[in-house]
């Protein structure tokens, strides 16, 4: 086996030890505070051996994505502190928000929101307590979740809106955690293409990371059950510059190693965006930029009980949820988790529920924090949308039917005067399935382009890497960056016509939902409407 210095050694930016050890310790006790979450109403930081009455009366929440998530967030922030820059994060799995929540605790950004929720006995007492009960923080990821854009309780749609989040935001890197269940769906896959459109002059950048623990509620994923070879080819083939990070093992050596992989991993990955950008931005535009993408393979439930009952845990689908449910009547259980939750050393990590200065020390600071940047909270940045007067596009008409002309066709000229005036904010988009000129919306053509990235022919009209409308053949994209992109303070519209409407239908429940509850939260501050222009009448497509 590999020494950890010889390991460190072999990197192109080496991991110290020293820092190393700090984030070791910054991700137990993510991990420790997101079990915790699940199971326990006091006793919170285990000062005497657990109980049954320690144990919550009703036992809800998703381990297996937990320590996962902790990882990815552990090294994004790394990355955060070590060239100051400006991420914002998308969790997929949104049942991980345990996980979320550990990390904004933890990052000092859940006390700016709840002042109770601070570092003390008390605060990390108050965080267990209320994950999961009436008044408390919900199982999923929600809007009362800081730095939250996407709460994940349908799966497929967080890297729509972690793209849609960086149009027009040159500077802004979002990272996305896609999870292999998640990314068996047709929106995720369809999802994977947005890089074809991204501008990287004008536009920032999305890091996903697909995390594959292998298992679904109950049975493997699609991707688990795929090789790395088939891995790489699929991504290389969508376009990507693929880094795989296996991370795995529970003694202080075989973590060591994991760090060091996702750190080199997440250190090339940055490294390449900077440069597509760089060159970009400096007249050397590449014709098929290769983004990266980060495949990290981890066991499901890692860090968690190996077995129960004589049954597999962890790396296994029997950690999604619950790994042992009825610890208030059942001795056994009870200790199995009792053995869990001590094995992350709480002594070393907290000191009468103050975190340690050490693992503090690798949370970025300010609004730097994830869970702080001002991009999450799109209503307190949002501009005005600059807007000509409708009046001057009335259509003259003497009487009733004495002039023929279409509602579209007429709109379109308004809207075209919508991007003039807005082109110099990047304040405005329309996100379209290939619908802009059948729907006679040709107009707005006249003052920018359909946006893409990629090659195109000489035949294709009105296409560039510069234009304000994003046309793909997939409502779940259109809506999905158009969510992320009002999120983060912009205006934009969803032309579609009404019979394929329906496709999204879902999609709007979820937004309108995460709209409802965001309007009870009085730090989250209105955003722009989600404008939809829909064409034909129900069935009847005849030109509209």
């Amino acid at each position: 086996m590999t020494t950890t210095t010889a390991l460190a050694e072999s990197l192109d930016t080496p991991l110290e030890l020293k820092e190393l050890h700090a984030l070791d310790a910054y991700w137990r006790a993510a991990n420790y505070l997101g079990a915790a979450q699940v199971y326990l109403r006091n006793n919170c930081l285990l000062e005497e051996p657990l109980r049954p009455e320690h144990i919550k009366n009703r036992l809800l929440g998703h381990w297996g994505t937990v320590p996962g998530i902790n990882f990815c967030y552990t090294h994004i922030n790394r990355l955060i502190r070590l060239h100051d820059l400006s991420m914002m994060l998308v969790t997929g799995p949104g049942h991980g928000a345990p996980a979320n929540l550990a990390n904004l605790f933890l990052e000092g950004t859940l006390s700016e929101f709840y002042p109770e929720l601070v570092h003390t006995k008390a605060g990390v007492t108050k965080l267990i307590e209320m994950f999961s009960v009436p008044g408390g923080n919900p199982s999923h990821l929600h809007p009362g979740t800081p730095g939250c854009i996407h709460e994940g309780g349908e799966l497929g749609y967080a890297l729509a809106t972690a793209f849609g989040s960086v149009f027009d935001n040159p500077d802004l890197i979002t990272a996305c955690i896609v999870g292999d269940g998640e990314a068996e769906t047709g929106p995720t896959a369809t999802a994977w293409h947005s890089t074809k459109f991204l501008n990287p002059v004008r536009d920032g950048a999305v890091l996903p990371i697909l995390h594959i623990n292998g298992y679904k509620i109950s049975s493997t994923t699609l991707f688990g059950a795929m090789s790395d070879r088939e891995l790489l080819d699929l991504f290389t083939g969508y376009g990507y510059a693929v880094h795989i990070v296996s991370a795995e093992g529970e003694t202080p050596q075989e973590r060591a190693e994991s760090h060091f992989r996702m750190a080199s991993a997440m250190e090339t990955a940055y490294q390449s965006i900077r440069r597509i950008q760089h060159e970009a931005r400096h007249g050397q535009r590449e014709e098929r930029p290769k983004w990266p993408v980060v495949l990290l393979r981890s066991p499901k439930g890692w860090t968690g009980p190996q077995t129960v009952d004589g049954k597999q845990m962890e790396g296994s689908f029997r950690s999604h949820q619950v790994p042992a449910i009825d610890c208030k009547s059942n001795p056994a259980h009870l200790e199995i988790v009792e053995k869990w939750f001590r094995s992350y050393d709480l002594p070393a990590l907290f000191t009468d529920g103050v975190p340690n200065s050490e693992l503090l020390a690798t949370c970025p600071i300010g609004d730097k924090r994830m869970g702080m940047s001002s991009h999450a909270y799109g209503g307190a940045v949002r501009k005005d949308l600059a807007l000509p007067d409708f009046r001057q596009f009335a259509v003259a008409a003497t009487t009733p039917g004495s002039v023929s002309l279409g509602d579209t066709g007429e709109l379109g000229k308004y809207l075209r005067e919508v991007i003039l005036e807005n082109e110099a904010s990047g304040n405005f988009r329309i996100f379209c399935p290939d619908e802009m000129t059948s729907n006679r919306l040709g107009a707005v053509f006249q003052a920018t382009h359909r946006q893409f990235a990629w090659p195109t022919n000489t035949q294709d009209d009105f296409m560039s890497p510069e234009g304000r409308v994003i046309e793909v053949l997939s409502e779940h994209n259109c809506q999905g960056w158009l969510q992320g992109y009002l999120l983060t303070g912009r205006h934009g519209l969803f032309p579609c016509y009404e019979a394929f409407a329906p496709i999204v239908d879902s999609m709007m429940n979820q937004f309108g939902k995460f709209l409802k509850v965001s309007d009870e939260i009085p730090w989250r501050k209105p955003v722009s409407s989600l404008n939809y222009l829909l064409t034909s009448e129900g069935w009847r497509q005849d030109h509209n």
